[in-house]
């Protein structure tokens, strides 16, 4: 059976809460982390606020010898290491050490380290340039300080993929998992808030010109004008669900789902894949829309972008009015609730959540949904029939009733996406991997039915 990758450490630093408490007692009261740029004179530029980390003092939680050696956000990373490993109540020196990986995300690497040794080359020469900035600027720094740090030399790397780094690196986590790792720390932590880094952000044309913390991010508002740049992040202790059930862990919840895509070429007028996406990953959990209790949300704060990920929402998950939490970037989102603006606690029993990227449910759920037809032989009608109601939702349009053996999947109301939740659902039932093709290609149930159990006599026979 396939492992199951399980969080059960967290580690926070972020301009609304140093430390997971802080975090969340800022979350629950709606506590901004915008304030006036700090870090550099930014009175010359178009935008001015920023989210920066409050209170963070690197010599107060670090060695003195690597304070020199790297980068304002590897000191952020670092620390946030060492917070989810004791959160996890794991001593890295007690476990083996290929059985331990880190991946991190970076959207930019050491810019403020990598800006003044630029200074450095331009204004005195060469031989005042430090050799650490060989690798203090890099993208894998955080993946390598920390590996480092703690002994940790199994499967490493990481991302660079911007806002979704973080996410796309807790899905990475949750592979190496599968492949035989016990134990991966994971997530995202950045900081550009440099003039360097401030440049080329302002480069893309996105962030917020407003002076006024209150009003400069206001995402899914028709004032939108821009996203606040922020530092921090949060690293999650991603782990084996069988090794921390054996050691008596905590376990947050369960990497459970994920789907990527890309968008289209601009002007093509194709939609963006965040429809896609959002299917792909419910198939791959084996959910329904449904079965989403909070999404959280991208929430770019750019008219255009905001409206088409409100559509995908919309389309795929909001037929039953699913709340939406908007700013929680990257690995914080997999790590709690943002509130980089102003915010309405709400209290919900959450079972799943998703943002653009993948929901996470409670172990002891996932196991016992895999567990459900894990014995059968092979997939009924009425089994059919039933998953397929539960992967249309509550989509009423949707009739089921009768002989449907050989009626089309399209003219059922059944699209591609909405198979692949069948599929998820009936790969997660049965303990069986399913050919994405053999499940969109099957235009009838009776074709879906016979390439199941197809399948299923394969597995058994072996």
């Amino acid at each position: 059976m396939t492992a199951t990758a399980v969080v059960t450490g967290l580690g926070v630093t972020a301009p609304n809460g140093l430390g997971t408490d802080d975090y969340w007692t800022a979350t629950c009261d709606g506590r901004s982390g915008i304030g006036a740029v700090t870090r550099f004179d930014a009175a010359g530029y178009p935008s001015r606020l920023a989210g920066e980390v409050p209170g963070f003092v690197a010599r107060d939680h670090l060695p003195s010898r690597l304070i020199p050696q790297t980068d304002h956000m590897t000191h952020l990373a670092l620390v946030a290491a060492d917070w989810a490993l004791a959160d996890a109540d794991v001593e890295p020196e007690q476990w083996p050490e290929f059985d331990m990986g880190v991946v991190t995300a970076s959207s930019s690497g050491g810019f403020e380290f990598g800006q003044g040794e630029l200074q450095n080359l331009w204004s005195k020469g060469g031989q005042y340039v430090s050799a650490y900035q060989s690798f203090a600027w890099f993208y894998a720094v955080n993946t390598g300080q920390i590996s480092i740090r703690n002994g940790m030399r199994g499967a490493s790397g990481v991302l660079v993929s911007d806002q979704a780094g973080g996410l796309d690196a807790v899905a990475h986590a949750r592979r190496q998992i599968r492949k035989g790792c016990r134990l991966v720390v994971s997530g995202g932590v950045d900081g550009s808030i440099c003039p360097w880094g401030w440049v080329a952000q302002l480069a893309g044309g996105r962030l917020s010109t407003s002076d006024d913390p209150a009003r400069a991010y206001r995402p899914f508002d028709p004032e939108a004008a821009g996203h606040v740049p922020g530092e921090g992040g949060a690293l999650l202790v991603v782990e084996d669900g069988e090794s921390a059930q054996a050691r008596g862990a905590r376990v947050y919840g369960e990497i459970a789902g994920y789907g990527a895509t890309f968008d289209p070429k601009p002007g093509s007028g194709r939609e963006p894949g965040l429809r896609r996406a959002i299917g792909l990953a419910l198939a791959d959990a084996g959910l329904a829309p449904g079965d989403v209790d909070v999404v959280f949300a991208d929430a770019a704060a750019v008219p255009e972008l905001d409206r088409a990920e409100a559509e995908a929402i919309g389309t795929r998950l909001a037929r039953r009015g699913v709340p939406a939490r908007s700013g929680a970037p990257g690995a914080i989102g997999a790590g709690g609730h943002g509130a980089r603006h102003r915010a309405r606690v709400r209290r919900l029993q959450l079972r799943h959540d998703l943002a653009p990227r993948r929901p996470v449910i409670p172990a002891r759920v996932a196991s016992l949904r895999r567990e459900t037809n894990m014995g059968s032989q092979q997939l009924t009608i009425d089994v059919l029939k039933r998953i397929l109601r539960e992967a249309a939702g509550e989509d009423e349009s949707i009739d089921l009733e009768g002989d449907i053996l050989d009626l089309d999947f399209q003219a059922l109301g059944y699209d591609s996406l909405a198979l692949l939740e069948t599929g998820g659902r009936i790969e997660r039932e049965y303990a069986i991997q399913l050919d994405d093709t053999t499940i969109t290609e099957a235009e009838t149930p009776r074709a879906l039915l016979a390439a199941v159990n197809d399948r299923l006599a394969a597995v058994h026979a072996v």
